[in-house]
C-alpha cells in the first residue's frame, strides 16, 4: 500500500486505498476509513477533514443544545418508569455488519476505520483506538459506537480476513498512530481499547511508549493462553478436514457463553408470551443462518493464524508487563469458557500499579457484544474519563443518561418503596412545603447536614433531587470510594461506581473550590465517617470539627447554604455491634485496624471524636421499616457577605449558626413524626392498596 498517512476521507461511506486500484477509491457502506501506511503524518486531507468535521460539529452542538434545553425544561428524569430502555444492536445485525465489511473488504494490510455513528464528539474530546480480538473484524464495540462516540474519536481496527500480518508488526502499527496522535496533541490521553489479542497489543505498546499518555481498557486479556482451553484447538484444526463445520457451533457456544440464554433474554423483554416464541425462534433461526458469516470470518487457516499469533501475543504481553507504568481498567467475565479472565485479571491487577478492575460474573467471553454491558457506563463508573492529563472530577463529569439513571433507580427502588421518604423544604418566606420547591435553582449551592448511619439517607435523597428538580447533587466524600491506600478487606472500588456516576467527587480543597466555582449544587457532611459510622445512643448527634470548614470558601463564591436534617435510621434497624463492642474483641480490633489503614486518612490534626476515623462494620437489626423524613431549612445567603465572613470569627459564627439550624431541623422532624399516621410500613401499603401503588402517601400535618 502507497505511504499516504491515517489520512481520514471524507465520504459518507467506508473508503479505502489500496496500492491494486492505483488510487481509486472503493466505498463501503456504513463506515469511514483511514488507511495505514508506515507513514504517520497528516496529510492535507487529514487537517481538511477534521476542519470540516469541526464545523459540522458546531452546527450539530447548536442543535443538540436546543434539544437538551428543551429536555431540561420538562425534565427527563422526572419519571424513570416512562424512560425507554435503550435500543441494543442485535446478534443478526452483528454477523450482517461482519458479512458486509468481509465482501467490501476481502484483501489489503490492516487498517483504522470510523463508524459513522461515532462523529457527534466535540473537538477536543480524547481518542479513542479499539484493538479487537480473534475475530479481528474491528466491530466488536458496535453495541457501544452510538454512546461512545458522543465523547470520544474513534478509531477502529479492522484486520482483513486473508491478513497475516505478525502480532510484532500490529504492535509497531498502533505505536506509530500512537505516537503521530501524540505528537499532534500532546495534552490529549489516548485510549486504547483492547479485547483478548487486542488488549496484548495494547499492553506491548503502553510497554514500549512510557512517555504517551495512555489509558488501557483491557477486556478478557488474552495473557492467559497459556492456560486457556482454546488451546485444545490447534491441533484439532490441523487435522481436521474441509468440510467439516463441527468447530463453529463449538466457537459461537464460547463466544456469546450461552447463546440460548442471550436469545431468549433478547426475546423476553418487554414482550407477552406469544411473542416471547415468535422472537426466540427467530433469533435461534438467525444465529443458524450466520453459522456460514462466522465461518467466513474464521476459515480454518485464519483460526489456526491467530491461535498460534495468540502464543507469541500472550509471551510478549507477560514479559513486558514490568514495563507498564498506564492507568488500566480491567474488564472480565465470569463465564468466560475461552481463557480464565476473572483469575488473569486477579493476577494483572496485582502486577499493573495503576489498575482497576470490573467483574461482570454473568457474562461470556465477547462481552463487549453482550446486552447488559455498557462501556460508556464502566468507563464513567471507574472515574476513567478525562479530557487532559489529570483527571477533573468536576470539569471531567458526564451526568447519567436518563437510561443509567433508571437503572440506578430501579436497583434502590426497593428503598425508596420501604421508607415512602418525606422531604420538606423551606420557602423564601419561611413558610415549610412538602417537596423540594424551597431549593434554590440556581448554584453555587452547598448543602450541609447530618449523616446516617451508614449514609443510609443518601439513595432517596439523591435519586429525589434528580426527580423532582432535575439537580445532580455531587456528594463530596471520602476518598475510600475512590482509591486505597493499600489493598485488604475493603470492599472493590467497583461498588462504589453508582455514586461516581451520579457525581461524587473526593474530599479536597481544590475540589470543593471546583464545585462551588462552577455553581455546582454540593452536598457536604462535616461529620463525615465519625458520623456516618456512630456508636449505639449517637443517633442523631453531629460530630463535627471545632473550627469552620466551609464558610468562607462558600462565601468567596457567594453560595447559599441549606441546612438540613434528616431521621428515620432507628426506624429502619437497632445498632446492636458497634464500635466499642467489636474493640473490645481481639480478632475483631485487629480487622478494625486493619480496614483503618486501607483508606486514606483524614483529619489527622482535628482534635475531639471527629479525629477518630476508624473504620468498622456496624452489627445492625433490622426493624419493620419505619420512614425517612428530611427537612431543608432556609437557605443561608453568602454573597452579599464576602467580605465580612473573610474574618474568621465572623465565618465561625456562622458556622456554629449552620450546625444550630441542622439541629433544629433534626429536632422538628423527630417531633413531628410522631403526629404521622403512615410513620408505619403496614399502614402505607393498606394505603397504597386502596388508592394505587403510585400514590403519595400523606404524612404529618405541616
Amino acid at each position: 500500500m502507497a505511504a499516504t498517512g491515517p489520512s481520514l476521507f471524507v465520504a459518507s461511506p467506508l473508503v479505502t486505498s489500496t496500492a491494486g486500484n492505483s488510487g481509486r477509491n472503493r466505498c463501503l457502506s456504513s463506515f469511514r476509513a483511514m488507511a495505514v501506511s508506515a507513514d504517520q503524518k497528516s496529510s492535507p486531507a487529514t487537517v481538511a477533514t477534521r476542519s470540516t468535521q469541526n464545523g459540522r460539529w458546531l452546527e450539530e452542538k447548536i442543535r443538540k443544545g436546543r434539544k437538551e434545553e428543551e429536555e431540561l425544561t420538562s425534565n427527563i428524569y422526572s419519571n424513570p418508569q416512562e424512560i425507554t430502555d435503550e435500543k441494543g444492536k442485535t446478534w443478526r445485525e452483528y454477523f450482517q455488519e461482519c458479512k458486509d465489511l468481509m465482501i467490501q473488504s476481502k484483501a489489503g494490510p490492516p487498517r483504522w476505520f470510523t463508524p459513522l455513528e461515532c462523529g457527534s464528539h466535540a473537538p477536543d474530546s480524547p481518542l479513542l483506538l479499539f484493538l479487537p480480538g480473534i475475530d479481528s473484524m474491528g466491530l466488536g464495540l458496535f453495541k457501544h459506537h452510538h454512546k461512545l462516540g458522543k465523547i470520544f474519536e474513534i478509531w477502529c481496527m479492522h484486520i482483513p480476513v486473508t491478513d497475516k500480518t505478525s502480532f510484532t508488526d500490529l504492535v509497531k502499527l498502533v505505536e506509530r498512530t500512537v505516537r503521530s496522535e501524540y505528537k499532534r496533541s500532546p495534552d490529549r490521553p489516548i485510549y486504547i481499547v483492547g479485547e483478548s489479542i487486542g488488549a496484548c497489543i495494547a499492553l506491548d505498546v503502553a510497554a514500549r511508549n512510557p512517555d504517551v499518555d495512555l489509558v488501557l481498557i483491557l477486556a478478557n486479556p488474552a495473557t492467559s493462553f497459556s492456560r486457556a482451553q482454546l488451546q485444545s484447538l490447534i491441533p484439532v484444526l490441523q487435522v481436521m478436514p474441509d468440510q467439516l463445520l463441527l468447530y463453529l457451533p463449538y466457537m459461537l457456544n464460547l463466544a456469546s457463553g450461552d447463546p440460548l440464554r442471550i436469545a431468549f433474554e433478547n426475546a423476553a423483554k418487554g414482550l407477552m408470551p406469544h411473542q416471547i416464541v415468535g422472537e426466540l425462534t427467530q433469533d435461534l433461526v438467525a444465529m443458524s443462518s450466520y453459522l456460514s458469516v462466522l465461518a467466513d470470518m474464521l476459515p480454518r487457516e485464519t483460526l489456526l493464524w491467530k491461535l498460534q499469533m495468540l502464543k507469541s501475543a500472550s509471551s510478549s504481553a507477560n514479559s513486558h508487563l514490568h514495563a507498564v507504568k498506564n492507568e488500566a481498567l480491567l474488564l472480565c467475565s465470569g463465564k468466560d469458557q475461552l481463557f480464565p479472565s476473572e483469575e488473569e485479571a486477579q493476577r494483572l491487577y496485582r502486577m499493573l500499579p495503576k489498575c482497576e478492575k470490573r467483574v461482570f460474573e454473568e457474562s461470556g467471553h465477547f462481552l463487549f457484544l453482550e446486552d447488559g454491558f455498557d462501556l460508556v457506563t464502566a468507563i464513567k463508573g471507574a472515574s476513567f474519563y478525562r479530557h487532559g492529563k489529570y483527571l477533573d472530577y468536576v470539569s471531567d463529569y458526564i451526568p447519567p443518561t436518563p437510561y443509567e439513571f433508571k437503572k440506578i433507580y430501579e436497583s434502590n427502588r426497593w428503598v425508596l418503596a420501604v421508607t415512602s421518604p418525606v422531604m420538606l423544604s423551606t420557602l423564601e418566606d419561611g413558610k415549610v412545603v412538602r417537596g423540594l420547591a424551597g431549593i434554590p435553582s440556581e448554584g453555587p449551592v452547598l448543602y450541609v447536614g447530618y449523616h446516617m448511619l451508614l449514609g443510609f439517607e443518601l439513595a432517596p435523597l439523591v435519586l429525589q433531587f434528580l426527580m423532582e428538580r432535575n439537580i445532580i447533587l455531587r456528594g463530596i466524600a471520602h476518598p475510600m470510594m475512590f482509591t486505597r491506600a493499600k489493598e485488604g478487606r475493603m470492599l472493590d472500588l467497583g461498588s462504589f461506581d453508582t455514586y461516581r456516576l451520579m457525581g461524587a467527587v473526593p474530599v479536597s480543597g481544590s475540589n470543593f473550590y471546583k464545585l462551588l466555582s462552577s455553581k455546582s449544587h454540593a452536598l457536604l457532611y462535616p461529620g463525615g465517617v465519625r458520623e456516618a459510622l456512630h456508636r449505639k445512643g449517637e443517633e442523631y448527634r453531629l460530630f463535627w470539627p471545632e473550627q469552620s470548614e466551609f464558610v468562607r470558601m462558600a462565601s468567596r463564591f457567594g453560595a447559599k447554604i441549606v441546612p438540613f436534617g434528616v431521621v428515620g435510621e432507628d426506624d429502619v434497624g437497632e445498632l446492636v455491634f458497634d464500635y466499642n463492642d467489636q474493640m473490645q474483641i481481639p480478632s475483631l480490633r485487629t480487622f478494625i485496624k486493619e480496614l483503618t489503614e486501607e483508606v486514606v486518612h483524614l483529619r489527622i490534626d482535628a482534635s475531639g471524636e471527629v479525629s477518630n476515623q476508624d473504620v468498622y462494620l456496624p452489627g445492625v437489626v433490622p426493624k419493620l421499616p419505619g420512614r425517612f423524613y428530611y427537612y431543608f431549612g432556609k437557605p443561608i445567603e453568602t454573597k452579599e457577605r464576602k467580605e465580612e465572613l473573610r474574618n474568621r470569627e465572623r465565618a465561625h459564627e456562622v458556622y456554629l449558626h449552620v450546625k444550630t439550624e441542622v439541629e433544629k431541623c433534626i429536632a422538628y422532624l423527630k417531633e413531628k413524626r410522631e403526629e404521622d399516621p403512615y410513620r408505619n410500613l403496614m399502614t402505607r401499603l393498606v394505603y397504597q392498596a386502596t388508592h394505587g401503588f403510585k400514590a403519595q402517601v400523606p404524612t404529618f400535618e405541616l
